[in-house]
């Protein structure tokens, strides 16, 4: 199955979730794709003294997870692209859709 995983928040419950579940699917031999969208490109900043998003979210990019970061939110909130946000468009994002068995929204 290929999933796809569209991240709107910036709660880092709802982060570390999302990539358990995104790295449990790899793990299972799925592709998954995850697209950062609003909020969500916020994630890889999150820190919790309960939940760890962006150790999740490292171990989702070394294990081959398709990750993009939409380039009109990011520059709205003056981030930079990086290795958790790599810059993407809305072409992407329908792609991403396009390509998916089941896309998930994560809001």
């Amino acid at each position: 199955m290929h999933l796809g995983i569209v991240l709107e928040t910036n709660d880092p419950e709802r982060v570390w979730n999302a990539f358990r579940l995104a790295n449990t699917a790899l793990e299972s031999d799925h592709s998954v794709e995850t697209f950062l969208l609003g909020d969500g490109v916020e994630a890889p900043d999150l820190e919790h003294e309960q939940f760890n998003p962006h150790g999740l979210m490292l171990k989702y990019v070394q294990n081959d997870g398709e990750l993009l970061a939409c380039g009109t939110c990011l520059d709205s909130r003056d981030l930079t692209e990086d290795r958790l946000r790599p810059r993407g468009t809305m072409g992407d994002l329908l792609e991403c859709i396009e390509r998916a068995d089941e896309v998930m929204t994560i809001g």
